[in-house]
């Protein structure tokens, strides 16, 4: 397994601890792509893709649990906000 084919699965499994506090809201989010300066690209689905606090949840939540479990990300943007 490639180190990026890691990364993906590291994220995949951050984002898999994190994916029942947005539903618990009716939303979700999906892991789109990890690019080479280590931005998480996700597109956010159900109520967050039009929650007025989407882009809150997507920094202080979603963004800061993944740096800390994964320092080498640098952000986690919405692609569709």
């Amino acid at each position: 397994m490639s180190s990026k084919e890691e990364l993906h699965t590291k994220v995949e499994n951050v984002l898999n601890q994190v994916r029942p506090y947005l539903q618990q809201d009716g939303g979700d989010l999906k892991l789109i792509d990890i690019t080479d300066d280590y931005v998480v690209n996700v597109e956010l689905t159900g109520a967050c893709g039009s929650c007025a606090f989407s882009t809150m949840t997507l920094k202080n939540g979603v963004e800061a649990t993944l740096k800390k479990v994964l320092p080498e990300i640098k952000e986690v943007v919405a692609i569709n906000v």
